[in-house]
């Protein structure tokens, strides 16, 4: 029988054998071309890996904004409490001696990104506390990542099958894998290095949205609000809003270095920048001040029309309405102006999860929105525009003698009850919580946070959508989820608008 050590595709092997043909140059050339392009294909498909795809997205936002601060100065393990006797910090490497317990940071932390690197021994068992209460168990009152060598001996034995195979058995549940939540969410496996390597993590904790990404993959990527612990345990922390970090050492010796955090909880409520159009420390401006850098038209009146244009067809559309938008949108002494005779304003790039400052004004009876990811809205309107049509007598329904702060203060419903409220919402509720405008004619601000499908939004420094839902209304079925990113729009509906100081921070997910 033939023996060749060329990467050659088992169909070819089995016809060489079939046919006892002797390889010729020329053959051996195909076959050296085919084994590499095989090869370069296998390579594509690992570069594809859609966990890594994913996790690229995050460490690009991260990248653009994070605001990294050490965890560790120099050989000192200032700023961290508990065991502290059982770690040491040996030139930069925080190291879990044999016996170490648990090092709880000093400072409290509610939404943020937590990168670090980690080395394990053989069977190495720790653990990320996060959200842990004063004093709480990290896998209970708070939340615990795992940090576990899951292929160590102490895990898995091996086990005689039929026939003398012997097959790896774990004693592990699916939620005690590596990066798991514990007890509340398992990890996808496979991106563990072997014991003795430096791995390196990042935690990502935003509201109810919790991500692991381990060495370029995401490995966890689950919603609180929506998940059920895998265990049927009970799991207050899951509800924790902040708490500690805690390094939940497990008797074994780990290493850890090059940890950092980067806060993003809540920015405030108005920003402290005294400029127009400058953005503040953190965000960057969606809009310049002079020109439309930034911004596109509306190609399409309906989100999923528009997301099935393609090639030419994609392009025409969007050059007429780049030619509209030119048109009816215009910059003049640095505020975004619209004549309301046009098109939504689109931004160019899309976004998913962000903070947002947008600056607003409208005349008396105007009618506009903010829609996130394509989606209709966050309602802006005139809360005291009575709306009185005339009957067929020339008399009008009406307040009577009441004036319009009056009127609106006994008639609650729709506009009346003020802007800020996701209108189109159909199950989740659609107006805000309190009328924070201000008179048309007079600057409004909007503060809006988007975490998954959950919005929260403060006009004029009042809380008045706290996690509402944004539903997704271009599904009518109400079972397809609202997209994961897409574009922000201005809407048009038929009225002057203004807007400025447009800022925006991106987070990770």
């Amino acid at each position: 029988m033939l023996k060749t050590t060329l990467p050659v595709h088992h169909r070819y092997l089995k016809f060489f054998v079939r046919s006892h043909l002797l390889l010729t140059v020329t053959t051996v050339l195909l076959l050296l071309t085919d084994g590499l392009a095989w090869g370069q294909n296998e390579s594509q498909q690992k570069k594809k890996d859609s966990n890594r795809v994913a996790a690229e997205r995050v460490f690009s936002i991260l990248e653009n904004n994070a605001d990294w601060k050490p965890m560790i100065q120099g050989d000192s393990l200032a700023g961290w409490t508990g065991d502290v006797k059982g770690y040491s910090v040996e030139s930069g490497v925080l190291v879990c001696k044999k016996g170490g317990k648990n090092l709880v940071t000093e400072k409290q932390y509610s939404d943020f990104a937590f990168q670090f690197e980690f080395k394990l021994e053989e069977s190495g068992n720790n653990g990320i506390g996060i959200r842990v209460p004063e004093g709480g168990h990290p896998a209970s009152s708070g939340m615990e990542i795992q940090i576990l060598d899951h292929n160590g001996s102490r895990y898995s034995g091996m086990a005689e099958m039929s026939g003398g195979k012997q097959r790896k058995l774990s004693w592990l549940k699916p939620w005690q894998y590596h990066g798991s939540i514990y007890g509340i969410t398992p990890a996808k496996t496979g991106y563990l290095k072997p014991v003795g390597q430096w791995n390196q993590e990042t935690i990502i904790a935003i509201d109810d949205h919790v991500m692991v990404i381990l060495n370029g993959a995401v490995i966890v990527d689950v919603f609180l609000d929506d998940t059920i612990p895998v265990d049927g345990g009970e799991h207050p922390g899951m509800k924790n809003k902040t708490g500690h970090l805690v390094l939940a050492g497990h008797n074994d010796r780990v290493e850890f270095r090059n940890m950092m955090i980067a806060d993003y909880s809540d920015a405030p409520a108005s920003h402290d920048s005294s400029q127009d159009n400058v953005p503040p420390r953190g965000f960057e401006a969606l809009f310049n001040g002079q020109n439309l850098k930034g911004w596109k038209g509306l190609a399409h009146k309906n989100a999923i029309s528009r997301r099935q244009l393609e090639g030419e067809a994609a392009r025409e559309a969007q050059r007429q309405a780049d030619q509209v938008m030119q048109e009816h949108w215009s910059v003049v002494e640095g505020v975004l102006t619209y004549d309301g005779k046009g098109q939504s304003l689109c931004t160019a790039k899309d976004y998913g999860d962000f903070e947002m400052y947008v600056d607003w004004k409208i005349p008396p009876g105007a009618d506009s929105g903010i829609y996130l990811r394509g989606t209709p809205q966050i309602q802006i309107w005139d809360p005291w525009d009575l709306r009185m049509k005339p009957k067929a007598d020339g008399t009008v329904d009406g307040p009577g003698d009441l004036t319009p702060e009056q009127w609106v203060a006994a008639y609650r419903n729709g506009r009346n009850l003020g802007s800020g409220g996701l209108w189109n919402n159909k199950r989740w509720r659609n107006s805000p919580t309190v009328l924070a405008d201000k008179k048309p004619g007079e600057w409004n601000r909007f503060f809006i946070r988007m975490v998954g499908d959950k919005v929260t939004i403060w006009l004029n420094g009042k809380k008045i959508v706290d996690r509402v839902a944004l539903e997704n209304y271009w599904d009518k079925t109400g079972l397809v989820p609202l997209i994961r990113a897409d574009q922000i729009e201005l809407q048009h509906h038929g009225s002057a608008l203004y807007f400025k100081n447009l800022y925006l921070r991106e987070l990770p997910y």
